[in-house]
């Protein structure tokens, strides 16, 4: 597989880009090798600037659940950009946005758009300390909320990939009041909270986690958190920039019929483009300016372009949520074939899956929380990461992110996975 071009572009990127990226999974540094460069993509496929194809499990960490270039969003695109860009002004767009995210999400009255995702955690945990006067959060071991000062102790995913799970320029006031806990562990979580009674005023979580890989909860998790947060006055906040409008048409709130008070959304909700929100109770949500004291604003907040985009992929999932069984069909058929070229080869990895989101972890430890996430061996999950791209397989560069499928991935596409991972499989164990 010829990568000359993406080789030389990288190159000359490190001259003028931080580790020539601008995010850093993407710089390979975790399965080694260099970063291949994308041109275009369509269906299930990316296509690199040599014009190697790959199919894609990651559709740009989650939000191309229709796939790349879906006309519906594309002529969403094109008829908003001839309106303008960005006004800085209220636009219609924003309320339809609003009572449609609105109508979708069972726990949610009333939303806030931003502009990414770590926008929507930031605030939302500003908004949560607003409304209870209290100070400290906690969050999950593993869990990855953006990379707000709050987010970035314990934190999984890039961080963890990195090897710098508390990065520099964090101050230690921050990480005081940054309260950390194993995911899918009640009772520690109660520990931590009765330690600091009437202290916490938030409790953030993925409630399936796609940044240690796909962690699902176990069974009665999401319940007692719900419980202990009703018990103890703190704001339970889903971070569903993942798995907000991908598992379900709402959420795993959804799935696993548990309602947060906030909630936390991302990328998905503009079709792929630059958007997030928060949102939740309107008790709330109406301590947000200039409704109430909790400050938080921005001009490219429900950037016309988004919405356009948004409400075409949202308008889509709320109309056709048989989707949803048609991409839980495509994971088990692909994890399915996984497992059976495992048994095989006299392998016994672990593999978790909910809904579209998968993961192949390299232990034979039940992947559960962080501490068993980083029991896989990353040298070998490299190894298998370079394998399958040199067989036109796109995955997350890391072992702790989730792969995303997209309703592109047709029969074709699932045999081509499924017979690349039994020969990246025994390549590496040869």
């Amino acid at each position: 597989m010829e990568k000359g071009k993406s080789k030389k572009i990288f190159e000359q990127a490190q001259l003028s880009i931080p580790g020539g990226v601008n995010s850093p999974v993407r710089a390979f540094r975790a399965v080694g090798g260099e970063p291949v460069f994308m041109e275009s993509a369509q269906g299930a496929y990316m296509t690199d600037i040599d014009g190697n194809s790959y199919i894609d499990l990651i559709n740009s960490w989650g939000p191309m659940i229709l796939g790349h270039g879906n006309p519906l969003i594309a002529d969403a695109v094109t008829d908003a950009v001839k309106r303008s860009l960005s006004f800085g002004t209220p636009t219609a767009a924003e309320v339809t946005m609003a009572e449609l995210i609105c109508s979708m999400v069972p726990s949610m009255d009333k939303v806030r758009m931003v502009n990414s995702g770590t926008e929507a955690t930031m605030s939302a945990i500003r908004v949560a300390r607003g409304y209870t006067g209290r100070d400290k959060i906690i969050k999950f071991e593993g869990c990855y909320h953006g990379h707000g000062d709050s987010f970035l102790i314990a934190a999984g995913s890039g961080a963890a990939t990195m090897g710098e799970p508390d990065s520099p320029g964090v101050t230690k006031g921050t990480a005081r009041d940054t309260l950390t806990v194993p995911y899918n562990n009640l009772e520690k979580l109660q520990e931590v909270v009765h330690e600091n009674k009437d202290q916490v005023a938030a409790i953030i979580l993925e409630p399936v986690v796609g940044n240690m890989g796909c962690v699902p909860p176990i069974d009665g998790y999401l319940q007692g958190l719900r419980q202990i947060c009703d018990d103890h006055g703190i704001v339970l906040i889903f971070d569903e920039v993942m798995t907000g409008f991908r598992l379900a048409s709402g959420g795993a709130q959804e799935l696993y019929g548990v309602k947060a008070d906030m909630t936390t959304l991302g990328k998905i909700i503009g079709g792929g483009m630059p958007v997030g929100a928060y949102g939740g109770r309107a008790d709330i949500m109406d301590m947000v300016s200039p409704k109430g004291p909790v400050y938080q604003a921005g001009t490219l907040s429900g950037n016309p372009v988004a919405m356009a985009a948004g409400l075409a992929m949202l308008g889509y999932l709320h109309d056709n949520r048989g989707l949803y069984v048609q991409l839980e069909s495509v994971q088990q058929i692909i994890t399915g074939g996984i497992r059976t070229n495992m048994k095989r080869l006299g392998l016994n990895y672990q593999i978790n899956a909910v809904g579209s989101m998968f993961s192949l972890f390299f232990t034979e430890t039940p992947v559960v929380d962080f501490e068993t996430a980083k029991t896989s061996d990353l040298t070998m999950f490299g190894k298998y990461f370079n394998a399958m791209l040199n067989r036109g397989v796109y995955l997350a560069p890391s072992q702790y992110e989730t792969l995303f499928l997209s309703t592109a991935i047709g029969e074709a596409e699932m045999e081509k996975i499924i017979a690349a991972n039994y020969e990246a499989l025994q390549e590496i164990h040869s």
